[in-house]
């Protein structure tokens, strides 16, 4: 018999026995979809966070505080506290003795969970405000939609107005962005003039980019910093392939704006996004390996499931196999023909398993904020994965299949 032969005669045999091979076909469909839905949610977490990292650009460097140890010690162990902020001070002497060509970009967090207001509209309590310099908008990958960037002297003079996301745009003047701009807000007790729009980012790890308002970085600090404010640094540099020397550079300067003596530990960190990425890549290593353990171990009771089966379907199908034989099938014809009826058994379950692993894993990164991804690599693997194990279970009847002899199996009642 042929191939195309071999695969009917199996599914005939999964048809006259459906509830049997039903059970033995979930079980593989559980494992796989463990497998493939555990890696696809960890896949669209990586994709969607290596997306928003990377809008800003393999070019933009980040200056962050750092934990350091209360006392002394080379491992390292002990209390930890956060390293002093980046005052406002620090923040301007550094944008002003950077030498690196670059554009610095300085802002902070003014506030979250706030009501905007425009009429007799408002939104839910969950805009951010953050107050930011003229390169913010650049160094972070937003784009005005409509309307225009604050100046360098509304940046340090201050003035009571802002910049909108898309979100705030729909909900309070309709999703039209040439209406807003010019119109006065509320937002908090702050009265504000929209003198820009910025174009949708999304959602980034269950945040939304476009619930925000941007406000100039003297106004902020006016109406919301503190001794305790700690001011963001970013610096895109204009040539991507002087970023490590902009970064050496960048450690020296801001060495010099903490004050820091020679052989005293950096307070600071200075990272690059390309580098966030593949920390997060290597850290997620351990979760594939977890994912894949539980995935194959479920399936070692699914191959396990099917061998028994297998056997039990040899045992009653004894006498139709003498017949095969007297009518001229070989111990290969009879050896492939239980192969393929367990390997068909095992791609049902697993293109089951795999259309349920997708769905859950998608569904659980687009409820995490991430984005829908279809993971090709890990569905091959699953597909191979369930060969494998429909040939490992599969062997063994088949042999004993291939073994019984005819005459002896023509009496078998």
């Amino acid at each position: 018999m042929g191939l195309m032969e071999n695969i009917r005669v199996a599914l005939r045999s999964v048809n006259a026995n459906l509830l049997r091979a039903l059970l033995t076909t979930l079980i593989i469909a559980v494992g796989i979809m463990a497998l493939v839905g555990i890696l696809t949610a960890i896949d669209a977490a990586i994709y969607s966070l290596s997306s928003n990292l990377s809008s800003l650009g393999a070019n933009t460097i980040e200056i962050e505080r750092v934990s350091t140890s209360l006392r002394g010690g080379g491992d390292g162990r002990g209390p930890r506290k956060q390293s002093a902020p980046f005052t406002y001070d620090q923040a301007r002497e550094f944008a002003e003795r950077y030498n690196y060509p670059s554009d610095i970009s300085l802002s902070f967090f003014a506030t979250g969970a706030t009501v905007i207001k425009y009429a007799d509209r408002e939104t839910n309590p969950n805009v951010s405000l953050y107050g930011m310099s003229v390169n913010y908008l650049n160094s972070k990958g937003y784009e005005i939609d409509y309307g225009r960037n604050f100046t360098e002297r509304e940046v340090a003079e201050g003035g009571n107005i802002a910049i909108i996301g898309s979100d705030l745009v729909d909900d309070l003047f309709d999703g039209k962005a040439e209406f807003a701009v010019g119109k006065e807000i509320q937002a908090g007790t702050l009265r504000l003039t929209v003198v820009g729009a910025l174009k949708s980012r999304g959602s980034s790890m269950n945040t939304s980019q476009d619930r925000r308002v941007l406000i100039p970085l003297q106004t902020a600090k006016r109406y919301y910093g503190s001794g305790q404010t700690s001011y963001d640094i970013l610096i895109a540099v204009k040539d991507p392939a002087g970023v490590e020397a902009a970064m050496a550079e960048a450690t020296v300067t801001m060495r010099n704006v903490r004050r820091l003596r020679a052989g005293e530990e950096n307070d600071f960190q200075v990272e690059n996004s390309s580098d966030l990425v593949s920390i997060i890549k290597d850290n997620t290593v351990t979760l594939r390996l977890a994912a894949v353990s539980i995935g194959l171990m479920t399936l070692l009771g699914a191959a396990i499931g099917l061998m028994n089966i297998m056997l039990v379907s040899v045992t009653e199908r004894t006498r139709e196999i003498g017949v095969r034989k007297a009518l001229g099938a070989t111990r290969r014809n009879v050896l492939l023909q239980f192969l393929v009826e367990a390997i068909v058994i095992c791609q049902i379950g697993g293109i089951l398993g795999i259309i349920l692993g997708v769905a859950a894993g998608n569904g659980v990164a687009l409820a995490t904020g991430g984005n829908f991804i279809m993971p090709w690599v890990w569905i091959g693997m699953a597909l191979v994965v369930c060969t494998v194990v429909g040939l490992v279970s599969g062997l063994y009847p088949a042999m004993r299949a291939a073994a019984l002899d005819p005459i002896e199996s023509l009496r078998y009642e």
